[in-house]
């Protein structure tokens, strides 16, 4: 009795050995083939941005179609990165991180002086349609605390005096230099940059 016990059971972890090496291969193919996709569908989500300042559904659909992926696909990723914007947006986007090493050196006050500068609905877009504020979770430079961030470039050690001389600035079409490298220009020609089309200090 003993020995037909150890027998099926000697089969049965043959028979789940083997289910497991197909469904580890399956995965892997899998795998591949979203990799496939994906490398492309970051870049041309900003192209889409690029056109009208945001991903529309249109555009969502036009990526699907192009990466032969389902649009609810592309708006997950859409929808996950908050570099990509599904609303209507400024021409200069200015994201403020909150998190905590720029919150202890006043980010959340910073955020409030923005807001109060540029009105209701900033959040969106101003009613003239030169801005968007956004309260970043994390820019990744702590070590430059508090950075504001437009379009992409980073400001470091940002004041609320220099805040507020930023958005006058911005306003005259005048953007001050950034901490590191050039100024990308407004949000879409950012968004080109990003997706590959135009080299960075030529926008």
């Amino acid at each position: 009795m003993g020995f037909w016990i150890r027998a099926l059971a000697s089969v049965i972890d043959s028979l789940i050995v083997g289910t497991l090496i197909i469904l580890a291969s399956w995965l892997l193919a899998g795998q591949s083939q979203a990799v496939e996709w994906l490398e492309g569908l970051v870049p041309l989500l900003y192209l889409a941005q690029s056109v009208e300042g945001r991903v529309t559904r249109e555009g969502l659909k036009e990526v699907a179609d192009l990466l032969g992926i389902r649009t609810a696909e592309v708006e997950a990723v859409a929808s996950f990165y908050t570099m990509l914007r599904l609303r209507p947006t400024g021409r200069y986007v200015i994201s403020v991180c909150t998190n905590l090493p720029c919150a202890l050196r006043g980010a959340k006050e910073l955020y409030r002086e923005a807001h109060d500068v540029l009105g209701p609905g900033c959040e969106h877009a101003t009613e003239d349609g030169l801005f968007t504020l956004h309260e970043e979770e994390c820019l990744g430079a702590c070590d430059a605390a508090p950075v504001v961030q437009v379009n992409f470039a980073n400001y470091d050690r940002i004041s609320k005096e220099r805040l507020v001389e930023m958005i006058d600035a911005l306003r005259r079409d005048d953007p001050p230099p950034p901490s590191r490298g050039a100024f990308p220009g407004d949000f879409r020609q950012a968004s080109r940059i990003l997706a590959g089309l135009e080299p960075e200090g030529d926008a």
